[in-house]
Formats: structure tokens, C-alpha cells, sequence
């Protein structure tokens, strides 16, 4: 018997979640299981990494002017990064029965990074946007990290490889442009 329409995973009258879910394995609960808090703290940085992600891309691909070879290829690096970080969180988050929601729609609805303009940027603009990009996603890990911590230290220590490496990216993008501050 084939599924009804209503039943069909693609069925636009599928019930729709904008949020990660915990899993109920077949074969019960293994190993330690993700609060709702938990992974609501989660959900908030795959939701930001994922939109670092593709902001950097979108900053990569429209970086225009003087450093331009410089700054499109640390871009590419930050890029990179995110998508890497953010799939470590995803998996993470699925190590704990917990499912995480990467879905365009939800990283768009929830993330806390402000859109990315349209066009092509100079580089200092692209170097300001995205070091403040940087700083908003550190913000968002420093915001859930201590209620990550009183559950889950493991994954406290994810969080801190990601502040570290964000916290370097975003220094070393701002200094493309900066201009050094005379010693008085």
C-alpha cells in the first residue's frame, strides 16, 4: 500500500518543526541523553555556524579591492571552518539522541546573524562585516556555554575549540584592514 499524500515525507501538509528534537531509539536510550535545554543551547550554534557558513561563502565569492587575494582566501578558510564546526555540533548533538535541524527555513527564522548585503563589498567592508559576523557567533557559544557545561562538559569542550579558532579568525580578518594606533 503506497503512502497517501498527507503521509508522504514531502507532502506540503507535513507537520513542520523549526526546532532539534530528541530521538527515541529503537533499541532504547544508550549513553547519556540530551536535555531539552540541552539541545534547544545546541540547536542555537548549528543554527549560527551554518548562516557563518554560508555568510563567509557569500563574502568570498563578492570581496573586491586592495588585499582582495589575502582576504578571499582566509574567507574560504573561515568558510570551511563553520561547515566544519557545525557539522561536529550536529553530530554531537545526535551522539545525545538529539536531532539536529539544518534546514534552511529554520537556520533563516533563528539564527542571530543580521543578513549579509547583496553585491560585492570592499575589503574593508568585508573584513568589518564579517569580524563582527565572528563576534556574534562567539557571543551566541559564550551565551549557552555554561548551561552546556552543567550538563554536558564534553560537548563544553567543543565549544571551546570553536571560541578559540572564531576568536583568532576574527582578529586576524579585522587586522587585514586596520590601521595601526600611534603610541603616544
Amino acid at each position: 500500500m503506497s503512502p497517501t499524500p498527507a503521509q508522504s515525507p514531502d507532502s506540503t501538509s507535513e507537520q513542520r518543526t523549526n526546532h532539534a528534537e530528541r530521538t527515541t531509539p529503537d533499541n532504547g536510550d544508550v549513553g547519556f541523553v540530551a536535555s531539552d535545554r540541552l539541545i534547544a543551547n545546541l540547536q542555537k550554534v548549528v543554527v549560527d555556524l551554518i548562516e557563518l557558513h554560508l555568510q563567509a561563502k557569500q563574502a568570498h565569492w563578492n570581496v573586491v579591492g586592495t588585499g582582495f587575494r589575502s582576504i578571499h582566501l582566509h574567507l574560504d578558510g573561515i568558510a570551511d571552518e563553520a561547515r566544519a564546526f557545525s557539522d561536529t555540533i550536529a553530530e554531537r548533538m545526535r551522539a545525545l539522541q538529539a536531532t539536529p535541524d539544518g534546514r534552511s527555513d529554520t537556520v533563516a527564522a533563528t539564527t542571530t546573524l543580521h543578513i549579509y548585503p547583496a553585491g560585492e563589498q570592499s575589503t574593508a567592508d568585508t573584513a568589518d562585516l564579517m569580524a563582527r559576523r565572528l563576534d556574534r557567533v562567539v557571543r551566541t557559544l559564550r551565551s549557552v556555554h555554561d548551561a552546556v557545561d552543567a550538563e554536558d562538559p564534553t560537548s563544553t569542550d567543543i565549544l571551546h575549540t570553536i571560541i578559540e579558532a572564531l576568536d583568532k579568525d576574527a582578529w586576524m580578518i579585522s587586522a587585514e584592514t586596520r590601521t595601526p594606533i600611534p603610541l603616544i
